[in-house]
C-alpha cells in the first residue's frame, strides 16, 4: 500500500495503475461529458477525482424490472462498462453484475452503506410494489420498500433509472395488480433524479452521475425530477421527420408509399409530440438511427407517465399548441412611430453611405483618366 507509479505519479488502485493509460482515461471522461452536453472541464475534473482515488461508491438496487437499463448501460463505449465500474466509480452493490450471492451479497450491501454513509449514490432500477405491504417484491427477507427507504436514507444522491423506477413503468400498467410506483412516490420529500426510458439512454444516466461527481451538483431538473439537458424538449421538436409533419406528408399504414419514403409517423400513433426525451439527438449504442422513429416505428412515449403502457399504441398523440408553426404570420399590425423613425434613420444612413461611395468611385475614375 502507498506505492506510487513514478512515471505517472499516481497512487495504487488508480485507473493508470491498473493498466489504462492516462491519455485514454482522460479522453474517455471527456467523451462522456461531451455526449450529454457538459463542458470538457467536467470530464477532466472527473478524471482528476478518480486519479486521486475519489471514486464515488454506487449502490444499485433492483426491484420490479426486466434489467433492460443495466443491459443498455453494458453497451456503452465512451466510457465502456469496464472503465465505468472499475475506473470511474466503485460499484459496491449490483445484483446482476455481482459474482457473489446470498449472504455474501447482503453483507457487501451493508458494508458499503456503513463505509460510505452520506457519500454514496443510490441507483434504483425497477418499480416498487405497495400492495399488501410490498410483499410482491422481496430480497433477503425484506420488501423493496424497506430496502429502498433504508439505502436512500444514507445516500448523497438518489437516481431512478428507467421508467419503472421513475414512475412505475410496465408494472404500473392497468390494472396495476401490485400497486407499483416509482422511487419518488416512495421517497416523498427526497430529491430523486429520474432518468425515464424503456430502457433509459445510458448517457443520460452517465451525464447525471458525471456532473454530481465532478461538480458536486445535480443537473437542473424539471417538475418530474428529469434532467433538463435530456428531457427539456419533446421528440417532436427535434424529430428528423418534422419537415414532413409541417408539410402534411404522413405515412398512413406500415409499408405504404409514405412509410417507405420516410414520411411523418403521427397518423400511425407516434407519441413524439407529447414525449420529452433526447432520443432523436442521442441514439442508442452509438448507432445512427438506433431508436424507434429512426427505424420506421412510431415513438411509444416510453419516458412519459400516462402515455407509455397506458395509451393505445396507434392512438394519435395530443398536439401541443406550438406543434404547428403559423405558415402565414399576421403582419397587419402597424409599426410604432419610434420603430418607423429608427427604420427611417437606418435607411437614410444606408442610402447616404451608398451615395458617398458612388461619388468617391466616380472621382477616382476621373483622376485615373486625367493621369
Amino acid at each position: 500500500m502507498g506505492r506510487r507509479d513514478e512515471r505517472l505519479g499516481v497512487p495504487d488502485g488508480s485507473p493508470q495503475e491498473e493498466g489504462l493509460g492516462r491519455r485514454d482515461f482522460v479522453k474517455a471522461c471527456m467523451m462522456a461529458a461531451a455526449a450529454v452536453g457538459l463542458p470538457a472541464s467536467a470530464g477532466l475534473k472527473w478524471a482528476e477525482a478518480a486519479e486521486a482515488g475519489l471514486k464515488p461508491s454506487v449502490i444499485w438496487l433492483h426491484f420490479q424490472e426486466c434489467t433492460g437499463c443495466t443491459e443498455s448501460l453494458l453497451r456503452t463505449s465512451s466510457p465502456g462498462i469496464a472503465e465505468l465500474i472499475l475506473d470511474l466509480v466503485s460499484l459496491d452493490y449490483h445484483e446482476t453484475l455481482f459474482a457473489a450471492a446470498g449472504y455474501q451479497i447482503e453483507e457487501a450491501l451493508h458494508q458499503a452503506m456503513e463505509a460510505h454513509a452520506g457519500q454514496y449514490v443510490c441507483v434504483v432500477e425497477g418499480a416498487i410494489p405497495r400492495k399488501d405491504g410490498g410483499i410482491y417484491c422481496q430480497i433477503g427477507g425484506r420488501t423493496a420498500i424497506d430496502i429502498l427507504e433504508d439505502v436512500a436514507s444514507k445516500a448523497a444522491a438518489v437516481v431512478a433509472i428507467g421508467s419503472c423506477a421513475s414512475w412505475g413503468g410496465i408494472p404500473s400498467a392497468d390494472p396495476n395488480p401490485t400497486d407499483a410506483v416509482g422511487a419518488p412516490q416512495i421517497l416523498e420529500g427526497t430529491t430523486v433524479v429520474t432518468i425515464p426510458g424503456c430502457p433509459a439512454n445510458p448517457y443520460n444516466f452517465l451525464g447525471t452521475v458525471l456532473q454530481f461527481v465532478a461538480l458536486g451538483s445535480l443537473p437542473a431538473l424539471d417538475d418530474k425530477g428529469r434532467p433538463l439537458f435530456a428531457y427539456g424538449r419533446t421528440i417532436h421538436e427535434h424529430c428528423p421527420r418534422r419537415a414532413h409533419f409541417d408539410a402534411g406528408r404522413f405515412a398512413r399504414q406500415f409499408g405504404d408509399e409514405g412509410h417507405r419514403l420516410g414520411y411523418c409517423l403521427f397518423a400511425l400513433g407516434c407519441k413524439g409530440p407529447e414525449t420529452h426525451a433526447n432520443c432523436s439527438t442521442l441514439s442508442f449504442g452509438e448507432m445512427p438511427d438506433a431508436w424507434p422513429i429512426g427505424i420506421g416505428h412510431p415513438c411509444f412515449g416510453c419516458t412519459e407517465q400516462g402515455v407509455a403502457f397506458h395509451k393505445p399504441l396507434h392512438q394519435e398523440a395530443a398536439l401541443p399548441e406550438n406543434a404547428v408553426p403559423p405558415i402565414h404570420p399576421d403582419h397587419r399590425t402597424s409599426p410604432s412611430a419610434a420603430a418607423a423613425g429608427v427604420a427611417g434613420l437606418v435607411g437614410g444612413a444606408v442610402v447616404g453611405a451608398g451615395l458617398m461611395a458612388s461619388k468617391k468611385m466616380a472621382e477616382g475614375g476621373n483622376e485615373e483618366g486625367s493621369s
